[in-house]
């Protein structure tokens, strides 16, 4: 990366070419000039011998002082009549061994990789996800299954149940890839790590689709966001109620929403269309007939305007996590 930085710095100069790979210019200047290699310090005589150093190690890593900070073992050394070193150096030799943090043996959580998903059109990625609606009573809750095209923020699924279920997921998901006719190697899903989402019985049924899952990271939100998004619009409806009075009553809310989320309302994300006009192909017509009304409006009355109207454009592409911008600075000096 240091070097494309510094290959692209000589076009547009230093300043311009670390901010399109977003990295600081004392690190550019630094791996153009790396500082010498520091001279090694003598050893000083009245240092721990390798025999000291590693009976320190072993009574650190002991059973006994394994779980306890350097503070407490060198107390209760001392409170023993045992002197081996002082607490500064039981951390410079656990520093060394890179045990300063944890010395038991722990399991490591794995690193998980931010899941980047692009749609160039409809039915290429499909986001999902559940969320509760309270019930009549207190700690009653119904669970609202919901799929959502993440190109034409169309959704194309929807189920409310009594329960969080697998086998629900996973008839929903089966009858929705039927009814939208996917084709199997079109399609990914992507979904929290919610049982249901990372259920044996999804992953079958997913794999038998010829489709392909993906989950976010744990405790990312930001993984998930048209999801989340569309469940901000359900329960911020000036119609949506505090409780529900039974699981029909909720069913019959939201066969009244998603008709209008899809069929009527303008999203912001799509250039004020409607999600069924872009899932379904009519969002050229719909654009075109808005420029001719912008344009006969701007010919009719020019002084109103200060130059001639931009009608809001569909987006060509759209990400879930997009690309970090050094990749996209890479593009630029690629031959």
């Amino acid at each position: 990366m240091m070097s494309s930085c510094n290959q692209l710095s000589e076009t547009v100069g230093k300043t311009e070419a670390c901010r399109a790979f977003d990295l600081p210019r004392c690190s550019l200047y630094r791996w153009l000039a790396p500082p010498s290699a520091p001279t090694s310090r003598p050893r000083p005589s009245w240092s721990l011998s390798e025999a000291e150093t590693q009976e320190v190690k072993d009574v650190l890593h002991s059973g006994r002082f394994a779980d306890q900070a350097p503070r407490e073992v060198w107390a209760q050394l001392l409170d023993e009549k045992r002197y081996l070193c002082s607490v500064s150096t039981m951390y410079r030799i656990l520093r060394k061994s890179d045990h300063i943090r944890e010395r038991r043996n722990q399991l490591r959580h794995p690193t998980y990789r931010k899941p980047e998903l692009l749609a160039t059109s409809p039915n290429e990625v499909w986001s999902w996800d559940i969320t509760k609606l309270l019930g009549p009573a207190k700690w009653s809750y119904f669970h609202l299954y919901v799929i959502l095209d993440i190109f034409s923020r169309y959704v194309v699924g929807w189920t409310v149940a009594y329960r969080e279920s697998a086998s629900l997921a996973t008839r929903l998901l089966e009858e929705t890839c039927q009814k939208q006719e996917i084709l199997p190697g079109r399609l990914t899903v992507h979904a929290d790590r919610g049982p249901s989402m990372r259920s044996k019985a999804v992953a079958h049924l997913l794999g038998d689709l010829g489709v392909t899952k993906t989950h976010s990271r744990p405790h990312v939100s930001n993984d998930n966001p048209f999801s989340e998004s569309q469940f901000k619009t359900l329960k911020y409806r000036p119609a949506f109620p505090d409780r529900f009075g039974s699981i029909q009553d909720a069913r019959a809310f939201c066969r009244v929403f998603f008709d209008w989320y899809n069929n009527q309302h303008h999203h912001s994300g799509i250039g004020l269309l409607t999600p069924e006009t872009v899932h379904y192909g009519g969002a050229q017509d719909v654009l075109e007939k808005r420029r001719d009304v912008m344009l006969e409006a701007y010919q009719r009355n020019r002084q109103r305007f200060r130059k001639p109207p931009v009608i809001p454009a569909l987006p060509q592409a759209v990400w879930i996590n997009p690309p970090a911008p050094a990749a996209q600075a890479l593009e630029l000096i690629a031959p």
